[in-house]
């Protein structure tokens, strides 16, 4: 699914004008980004978490050449599956199979 698609289903579900719907989806999506940014966690229960990871600076290789590089210290998002969410999914695996070969 993509932001679009999002859009579309929030606009045909709650019968809202697509330009609305964008508005709201946007919303939450910007709320969601600047809370992680402020370092906060995100929680959304039956779903899932987001919080960011920090990593320390490490000495990698740059798999073309072989050659050593630096890498910096950094800050990723990182989400983790919520149990309901990972069941639900489980559950439709072994239900459909040919699908989950995708």
């Amino acid at each position: 699914m993509t932001k679009s698609d999002l859009i579309e289903t929030l606009s045909q579900k709650a019968n809202l004008p697509k330009k609305q719907a964008e508005m709201i989806v946007d919303l939450v999506f910007n709320s969601m980004t600047q809370a992680l940014k402020d370092g906060d966690r995100i929680e959304i229960r039956g779903f899932g978490s987001f919080k960011v990871k920090s990593y320390k600076p490490y000495q990698g290789r740059n798999p073309k050449t072989g050659e050593k590089v630096d890498v910096k210290a950094k800050k990723l998002p990182f989400f983790k599956v919520g149990k309901e969410l990972k069941e639900l999914v489980d559950r439709n695996r072994e239900a459909n199979p040919l699908k989950s070969s995708e």
